[in-house]
């Protein structure tokens, strides 16, 4: 990555100066309370206030979202702080997803109408909104999330109150700060996005057990997956995931190669969405780890070595250190003593099926590689490593009936077949973003129409014209 140190100075002082403007600001000033009890009173009244805001108004507001983020010095101001503060992703990866979160999120054209008609009168039922969203946004993916969930969340006529990780509190409170003033200059109600100065798991709790907080999203991994599910409210949880991506002998095998390269190494592997094993049939296996190489990879063969990566970058085999997450891969190598060239994307190994760095999701750009016999049996193992989060896969073949066999067995919110993982979100693939992918609860790419109701408003005996 090569970017002007000039640049990254000026961009680094200009979010440090804006960020210290925003931790400066008085309670409850640009969205951002001193008290999260506070901050969710704040955003119950906006709620309201915004009911008698029209849907034009709606789509102002979200267009105010858009700009800001689109806005190049602000692209730049938040992709740079995020690394800066976190430690952890690529900075022109940032630049191409939160730009995609500005500019592939649905608005209000995504609330459809069904209208029913007949003797009887008319029917129509429609999406309205649930009132204070309560959202928990991740360390991995800060701004990208914030920005999807606000543009869906409030073109559904909701107010939303974040819970951001507290290892990237500067960013998140940036940011928040940002789109307040942007939709306070397009005249929206203030307070339709707020959170807390300091972000912790104690106002995480206060945000979850609060009486106007009608509907929680949490994402993240499992733990806190699992406790807005206990919450007793309508949550939806976008959790982990363990993506597969599976190649037969019948696959563009150049191709795949630099598909499951150019997705391992997106953002440094840090999606939830990205690459994080290969499963290939065996007679496949050769040709797709030497042009893998080609692309970037670096393959490593000693054993020594891949154990000595296993202790480097992981609690015992078992998860993550989170010191290595979203590190680029030579500076995981030189951290195990090992030189790789300038252009090295991703560390290859081939592996065994119950090897740790096939069985955890590592997020860091390390793609184990594991032979099988045939295609059913890629399929099965691919299964079984995904370990039944659902979330997302992806297969590399020109067989029709072997791509729909693991479609419906690994049943995954995304399976992206013949490219890679992030044309699952919209990148180079169609349909919508979004950064909450709720597999766990099943509502999918969650856009506008996730964070609203379904009601149903009926007219007896009138209104029928056919």
């Amino acid at each position: 990555m090569n970017i002007d140190a000039a640049l990254i100075e000026g961009i680094v002082k200009g979010v440090m100066r804006k960020i210290d403007e925003s931790e400066n600001n008085s309670a409850g000033s640009c969205g951002i309370f001193a008290d999260m009890n506070d901050a969710i009173e704040a955003a119950a009244a906006a709620q309201r206030r915004y009911l008698d805001c029209s849907m034009a108004d709606r789509a102002r507001f979200v267009e105010a979202i858009r700009g800001t983020v689109l806005n190049e010095e602000n692209l730049k101001f938040m992709s740079l702080s995020t690394i800066e503060e976190t430690g952890m992703g690529n900075y022109e990866h940032k630049l191409v997803k939160n730009r995609l979160a500005a500019t592939k999120t649905p608005g209000i054209e995504d609330l459809t109408t069904d209208a029913i008609t007949g003797d009887d009168g008319l029917t129509i039922v429609e999406y309205s909104p649930f009132g204070v969203i309560g959202a928990i946004t991740p360390t991995t993916n800060p701004t990208e999330t914030i920005i999807c969930n606000s543009i869906g969340m409030l073109a559904a006529g909701n107010t939303v109150v974040f819970s951001p990780h507290p290892r990237a509190k500067k960013v998140s409170l940036w940011l928040v700060s940002e789109l307040n003033r942007a939709l306070a200059a397009a005249g929206a109600p203030a307070n339709l996005i707020v959170t807390v100065s300091e972000p912790s798991i104690e106002n995480t709790n206060l945000m979850m057990a609060h009486p106007k907080v009608r509907m929680l999203v949490a994402t993240g991994g499992p733990a806190i997956v699992k406790t807005v599910l206990s919450s007793g409210k309508k949550a939806i949880g976008a959790g982990a995931g363990n993506p597969p991506a599976v190649v037969d002998e019948s696959a563009n095998i150049e191709k795949a190669a630099k598909d499951i390269v150019d997705g391992c190494s997106f953002d440094n592997n840090l999606p939830c969405i990205a690459e994080k094993e290969v499963i290939v049939v065996d007679s496949a296996a050769d040709y797709l780890i030497f042009n893998m190489k080609k692309n970037g990879a670096f393959e490593v063969k000693d054993p020594a070595v891949i154990e000595r990566l296993v202790g480097l970058v992981t609690k015992e085999g078992k998860s993550p250190k989170t010191e290595f997450v979203g590190k680029s891969a030579k500076y995981i190598l030189e951290k195990a003593g090992v030189e790789a060239p300038e252009d090295t994307r991703v560390i290859i190994m081939e592996a065994r099926e119950e090897h740790p760095f096939v069985q955890v999701e590592l997020m860091m750009p390390i793609l184990p590689i594991v032979r099988a016999d045939n295609v059913n049996e890629a399929i099965e193992m691919a299964v079984r490593v995904e370990h039944g989060n659902r979330h997302t896969a992806m297969m590399h073949s020109r067989n029709v009936d072997s791509l729909t066999k693991m479609a419906k067995l690994i049943q995954t919110t995304i399976f992206v077949k013949n490219g890679p993982s992030y044309a699952g979100i919209g990148v180079g693939g169609m349909g919508h973003t979004t950064f909450t992918i709720a597999g766990p609860t099943g509502e999918g790419l969650t856009s506008a129409k996730t964070f609203a109701r379904r009601r149903r408003c009926v007219l007896v005996g009138g209104m029928d014209i056919r």
